[in-house]
């Protein structure tokens, strides 16, 4: 039953609907026939309350009721189109980019290969645009000029005239295929705080001069430099020194304790240098990085690298050092990981046997006996048994030289340098202020 009821009920309102739709169609007066439309009961002194429009043709019920809810012909005319504003004038180009586009223009003119199409953005007024270079505003007159070139990777030439710029402070041509001798021209550009020319081929010696340069950052590594490390190179006030992977030979200068407030990382690492580590290297208070490994030094490791407070890396593996391990060293307050592997050490004390279980002291390929993975007897035998050929101006004084030159057995220039340093560490403590560092070394 109700099933019954909602059906009637819902077709009895679409009858009601279309009833009521066709009386007030008709109350209006219009009727729809054959082709005809006519007005009945049209009353001149009453507006219409709707329009309509009928034309010549049949007009169907929806269409007369799209009339009446405003639809059909007298529907509103299309919005106007937005017109487009058109674009601000630019900017005038500042004379320093001018000046800064000539010079990159012309030397685009002397590349004579491209083969990463690297200067195909260096077209237009618009310096800031192109490859390679980045811009900022001039701190005298705030106007933009270039601020820095970054050519890495793109096998490009030096460009002479950058090193005239009076505030450029950066330098990037690493990774590209520059060779001959160490370009003298970037010695110019005296308001560098960052070099690098890593990755190329570079040869030669490197002028003491660049360490004259007032650079937080020096990478020079991965090059064919072959030459002594400059005896200034503790001159530098750089934060982050890099020589690593060329061919450099001799000592590491004694002058590098002179960087004890600056230096914070410096990797020697894959080099050829010789001869002892110097004492100096304890000044280095600020160094949280010192990575020596894959050279040729020998001798002990100096007691004053118990004083580099802040140390978290060293790194002296793959060396031909030997004595003792330094406890103090391994009591280092920082340290996280010290890497003596494939050296000639013999002794090892109770703070750096704990270092090595928790894994942070690797001393594998030494002559330590009671340690697993050491070198043979017959190997560590032969190193102790040969007269050292190290060079003793590095390492000692020369009233401290043995009488018989530079014919010393290591275990006699063990002894020497023991005795050298425990004076030069009084010297340090009186000289530097290290006062609690060398009191806990002594005592």
């Amino acid at each position: 039953m109700k099933m019954g009821t909602m059906s009637i009920s819902f077709c009895a309102s679409i009858l009601l609907s279309t009833i009521f739709l066709h009386l007030c169609l008709q109350h209006k007066g219009v009727v729809v026939a054959n082709g005809h439309g006519q007005d009945h009961d049209h009353d001149h002194d009453h507006d219409h309350d709707y329009p309509v429009v009928v034309k010549n043709n049949t007009r169907t019920n929806r269409e007369v009721l799209e009339i009446i809810i405003g639809g059909g012909n007298n529907s509103p005319p299309p919005s106007p189109k937005i017109q487009k504003c058109p674009p601000p004038p630019r900017a005038p180009v500042s004379p320093r980019l001018l000046s800064a586009l000539k010079v990159i223009q012309n030397f685009r003119q002397r590349i004579t290969c491209d083969p990463t199409r690297y200067t195909d953005t260096w077209k237009g007024n618009d310096v800031c645009s192109y490859k390679g270079f980045t811009c900022g505003n001039h701190p005298q007159d705030n106007q933009r000029a270039v601020a820095g070139v970054n050519f890495n990777g793109a096998q490009l030439a030096v460009p002479v005239d950058i090193t005239k710029l009076q505030f450029f402070y950066e330098l990037d041509l690493s990774n590209n295929n520059l060779n001959g001798d160490f370009p003298l021209q970037v010695l110019g550009a005296t308001k560098l705080t960052f070099l690098d020319l890593r990755f190329n081929k570079f040869c030669g010696s490197v002028p003491p001069l660049l360490f004259t340069l007032d650079v937080d950052v020096l990478f020079i590594n991965n090059n064919n430099l072959e030459t002594t490390l400059p005896n200034n190179l503790g001159s530098t006030p750089a934060l982050y020194l890099t020589f690593a992977n060329n061919k450099f030979y001799g000592p590491i200068p004694r002058s590098i304790g002179q960087a004890s407030k600056t230096l914070r990382e410096v990797l020697f690492l894959n080099n050829q240098l010789s001869g002892c580590l110097p004492y100096e290297i304890g000044y280095l208070g600020s160094a949280t990085l010192f990575d020596a490994s894959r050279n040729q030094l020998t001798g002990p490791i100096p007691h004053s690298f118990a004083c580099l407070a802040k140390i978290q890396l060293l790194n002296l593996e793959s060396n031909q050092l030997y004595g003792s391990i330094p406890e103090l060293v391994c009591k280092l307050p920082n340290l996280e990981r010290l890497s003596l592997a494939n050296n000639y050490f013999t002794q090892i004390g109770p703070e750096c046997k704990t270092l090595v279980d928790r894994k942070r002291l690797d001393v594998k390929m030494n002559c330590i006996s009671d340690l697993p993975n050491q070198k043979s007897k017959a190997e560590c035998a032969e190193f102790f048994k040969s007269p050292s050929t190290v060079p003793i101006s590095p390492c000692l004084p020369t009233f401290l030289a043995p009488t018989n030159g530079f014919q010393v057995t290591k275990k006699h220039l063990f002894q020497l340098l023991r005795r050298y340093h425990m004076k030069l560490f009084h010297q340090m403590a009186c000289e530097f202020s290290f006062d609690r560092c060398f009191t806990t070394i002594f005592h």
